[in-house]
């Protein structure tokens, strides 16, 4: 994309400065987000600063913020600070060259197992392409998940961001090896047998009846039904992204704070975009709905 001169971004930071202190724009759709002025202007300064002085960074922000967007429109019940978590441990992983592929599976851990929550992104053409239940380990707790390791023999899950590998046939049929990307952290996983892999026990409707899925000895198990298509979908270097609110893992990571925040940054940001988004559109609907015009 060529670079714009210099003058012209003066005058579109002029437009966006007046355009701030008058009357509320347009909102595009129901998916944009909007900050009131008086929410955004210590952040709109720097941005545009940064958009002026680094105009590749700008882009590459802008497209992240748009790919956002859009993972989030196909996947509306996900946590919107987890997919931003996701995508910039993903960003952090190909500018550190330790991982590429262009799908993306996110885990939120931070939900019982009761609900769907496991989501596999498309991000060549940005759309959701799976939403399933997943096992824990037995050892990271009942419905609720809250302990989780990378120690051998602890039956607990492991947080963080793994690359998938080859597929194999063994005890639980058609699974998928990972390799865990974080030292201390999930570094151990092929070590331990942690594999995607179909399991009977994971069991939506079960779960209803006895309050939890089944669980595994720390596999993300999925059921039978779809296991093979989604192991075939994200095998041979994609990623697979598993969060809970873990501190020390949080402000740890090597893969998050590559775009100059913290992961609490991220978190923040994309869940106070996300409802100032959903409140403006639900502001807005009824005058659409009935044909209004701003």
């Amino acid at each position: 994309m060529p670079r714009l001169p210099a003058s012209l971004l003066l005058t579109c930071a002029a437009a966006i400065a007046v355009c701030s202190a008058g009357s509320r724009p347009v909102v595009a759709s129901p998916a944009a987000a909007y900050t009131p002025p008086s929410v955004q202007s210590p952040l709109a300064e720097s941005a545009l600063d940064r958009w002026i002085a680094e105009p590749e960074a700008a882009e590459e922000s802008s497209a992240a913020s748009m790919l956002l967007t859009s993972l989030r429109a196909a996947a509306p019940e996900i946590d919107p600070g987890v997919l931003a978590l996701a995508l910039e441990a993903r960003a952090c992983a190909l500018n550190s060259g330790a991982a590429g592929g262009t799908r993306l599976a996110v885990i939120d851990y931070s939900l019982p197992s009761t609900r769907k929550r496991m989501w596999v992104f498309d991000l060549q053409q940005p759309g959701l392409l799976y939403a399933e239940h997943v096992a824990h380990g037995q050892g990271s707790g009942e419905n609720l998940s809250n302990r989780f390791s990378n120690v051998d023999g602890s039956h607990q899950t492991s947080l963080g961001l793994f690359r998938t590998a080859e597929t194999y046939v063994g005890g639980n049929g058609y699974s998928l090896r990972m390799d865990g990307l974080e030292p201390g952290v999930n570094d151990n996983a092929r070590d331990r047998l942690i594999v995607i892999h179909g399991a009977p026990y994971v069991n939506p409707d079960q779960a209803q009846r006895q309050g939890r899925l089944g669980r595994s000895y720390g596999c993300p198990a999925l059921r039978p039904q779809v296991a093979r298509e989604i192991i075939d979908t994200i095998k041979n270097d994609q990623l697979v992204f598993a969060y809970y609110p873990d501190d020390p893992w949080l402000t740890g990571s090597r893969f998050f704070g590559c775009g100059g925040r913290t992961a609490g940054q991220i978190l923040a940001d994309a869940r106070g975009q996300a409802a100032t988004g959903d409140a403006l559109a639900s502001t807005d609907r009824p005058a659409r709905e009935s044909g209004a015009t701003l």
